[in-house]
């Protein structure tokens, strides 16, 4: 950026941050983050800054809080980013601190990106950036962009960014989807329908999120337009058997917002003019000749067929061995482990303690599943139907964590919710408390969540009588509690208190059911994707073979990226991180062929037989490449990728 360039934004920003009026600006939400940046967070426009990239571990904390709903994001994201990939963006998904936990750009350009904080573990606050379309987004909780010189630090100028906020099923910002370029035209206009589409696949996301968190509920989706509501209905609310609300979606809410007691909690009969008839058929998701539906308000609406909701699964056998104890037949925990015989100790000994009135530690290092394990013990327990409320101690910061745990009364803070806040141990009642990374809790919140186990009460912040709870506590942690208690840095009354029993994950790397693992993973994401999946011999191969330091989480997003790149149905060797196969090349001393699922071996096979096969498969269809790869379940373009790589030609070619 050139000097008088420099000096202009930089005393344009001053001026109308401090004197200028909105049309100066042309953008309001830039004008108050502007001035946010100099009266509030005391930045100055004249001090570049490098953009701030988090450490891995802190990274790691951020993806773990929202890490289910990255798996729905990731989908939206992937095909959101096929629409503009020969554009020059990118795509960021950060969590609502402003730190990027995923992100989809072009990797010849991944240096550059990184440089201009377009990268994974990015950290895009306003507090840090300055104005910037995440930041402002996170701010402000509303759709915008920043072009160029909206941006309040010069270091961003060259930047066009535009983002959407998401919201979680209850209405709590959650996270923003931001898609940016490099370089643009000087117009902001250029950018209308970069916002519009960001926003579009935003409301997708959200919406998929809201299916998956309600699946066990019926879903009215409704919407003002009778030609499109069967494909985009943007209205959804979620209900009970008696028509009772329990969710309602962006646009629901936002139908909703004038209704004096909101959405959740009032019926399907307050909130629309139901004849006794029409209520009945959607109470039993009966299919209608008329569906249209008029609000108290007045305004019509067309609904699509009233999705029912999933079953839940039929009542548990149980059966009583010779001790007494009893044995539930429980799919939760069954289906997370194959034949090894770690998991399988493990898996027995949770069946058995998943009533019982006792605190559970589960132990073991980073991405083996602990929350997993614990949300499986909470579906498998009479808890079932409460709620199941995770905590990452390591990932709240030390200011918040007492009162997000403990909760406050109306008046305790300024700036705090007016009628204070249930802490996230109340909100568990009757259910169960899930403390990730418990070893990473101040010292002195250790003692005041000591009082609480100790006597079954938690006292809110400001409040003069603690409340009564029924608790119960599944802990988890990657470090050695005991070292830490030698260290002086974890109660030693408190690790007694919270290890009624323990339970140890064995490291991917040791399980003996990885090739199980591997394919419920791979059934999972290709779930998600809407699609079929399988791995060839040698991609399988090699995810055997890997030494997985991340364990089931890198499987994870190994298969996803994996599915991600993938031309067809088949995952072969060549669609896996390099990561993966570079390992596996240094194992085998040569760079691996990717093994294809030919019909007559069944068996992986070597490269001279692979293009044995792929030959004979073409002769057989009289060198039609289409019927060949029908043959061979295989995209076209793979086969024709095959051809070129062992030197097949057909006859009329030579």
């Amino acid at each position: 950026m050139k000097k008088d360039a420099y000096s202009r934004h930089v005393d344009h920003v001053m001026s109308a941050a401090l004197h200028g009026a909105p049309a100066e600006v042309g953008d309001e939400l830039i004008l108050k983050s502007w001035r946010r940046c100099i009266a509030d967070y005391g930045l100055d426009p004249s001090r570049l800054r490098a953009p701030h990239i988090v450490t891995s571990h802190t990274l790691r904390a951020h993806q773990e809080q929202i890490e289910q709903f990255m798996g729905v994001a990731r989908v939206g994201m992937e095909q959101m980013y096929k629409r503009v990939s020969g554009l020059g963006y990118v795509l960021l998904l950060t969590d609502a601190a402003g730190v990027t936990v995923d992100y989809i750009g072009n990797d010849a350009h991944a240096a550059e990106l990184k440089k201009a904080g377009l990268y994974l573990g990015a950290e895009w606050s306003e507090q840090s950036a300055g104005t910037c379309a995440v930041g402002t987004c996170v701010a402000e909780q509303a759709a915008l962009t920043c072009h160029q010189a909206d941006h309040f630090d010069p270091t961003h100028i060259p930047l066009t960014c535009s983002a959407a906020p998401l919201f979680d099923p209850e209405g709590k910002f959650l996270a923003v989807l931001d898609l940016s370029a490099l370089t643009s035209p000087a117009d902001k206009k250029s950018q209308h329908l970069a916002l519009h589409l960001t926003m579009m696949y935003a409301q997708m996301i959200e919406d998929a999120n809201f299916l998956r968190h309600f699946e066990d509920r019926a879903i009215l989706r409704l919407g003002t337009t009778w030609a499109l509501v069967e494909v985009s209905g943007e209205i959804m609310l979620a209900y009970d058997e008696q028509g009772t609300v329990v969710g309602a979606n962006t646009g629901a809410r936002r139908l909703f917002r004038d209704a004096a007691a909101g959405v959740g909690g009032r019926t399907l009969a307050e909130l629309f003019e139901l004849a006794p008839a029409d209520l009945h058929r959607l109470l039993r998701f009966q299919d209608a000749s008329d569906r249209s539906i008029v609000t108290r308000g007045g305004g019509r609406m067309f609904y699509t067929s009233v999705r029912p909701p999933r079953q839940r699964p039929a009542a548990r056998r149980i059966a009583v061995d010779a001790a007494g104890d009893s044995q539930a037949s429980l799919p939760e925990l069954e289906r997370l482990a194959g034949d090894d015989k770690a998991m399988r100790r493990l898996l027995d000994q949770a069946k058995r303690l998943v009533n019982r009135k006792l605190n559970i530690l589960v132990h073991g290092e980073t991405g083996t599943g602990k929350e997993v394990v614990a949300r499986a013990l909470h579906q498998s327990s009479n808890r079932a139907a409460r709620p199941f409320v995770a905590v990452n101690c390591g990932a709240i910061p030390e200011s918040l964590i007492e009162s997000e745990l403990f909760g406050y009364t109306a008046g305790t803070f300024t700036g705090g919710r007016a009628k204070g806040m249930k802490g996230l141990i109340l909100q568990s009642d009757g259910g169960t408390l899930f403390l990730d990374e418990i070893g990473d809790m101040p010292l002195h919140l250790q003692t005041r969540l000591l009082r609480v186990l100790s006597e079954k009460e938690v006292l809110p912040l400001g409040a003069d009588r603690p409340v009564p709870l029924d608790l119960t506590v599944i802990a988890a942690s990657h470090r050695d509690l005991r070292n830490l208690i030698g260290a002086g840095t974890f109660r030693e009354d408190l690790y007694y208190r919270l290890c009624g029993a323990t339970l140890h994950l064995p490291p991917l790397r040791l399980r003996d059911d990885k090739r199980y693992l591997i394919a419920k993973v791979l059934s999972e994401e290709a779930e998600l994707l809407g699609r079929d999946a399988q791995l060839s011999a040698d991609a399988m191969h090699a995810l055997l073979s890997f030494g997985w330091p991340g364990n089931i989480r890198q499987l994870r997003n190994v298969l996803r990226y994996a599915l991600a790149i993938s031309d067809g149905a088949l995952v072969m060797h060549a669609d896996l991180p390099q990561e993966l196969t570079d390992q596996f090349s240094a194992t085998h001393g040569t760079s691996a062929v990717p093994a294809l699922p030919w019909r007559e071996t069944g068996v992986e096979e070597s490269g001279d037989a692979d293009a044995g096969a792929l030959h004979a498969a073409l002769v057989r269809s009289k060198w039609n490449v289409t019927r060949a790869a029908a043959d061979l379940n295989l995209a076209r373009a793979t086969v024709y990728r095959y051809m070129r790589k062992f030197g097949i030609v057909p006859p009329n070619q030579r």
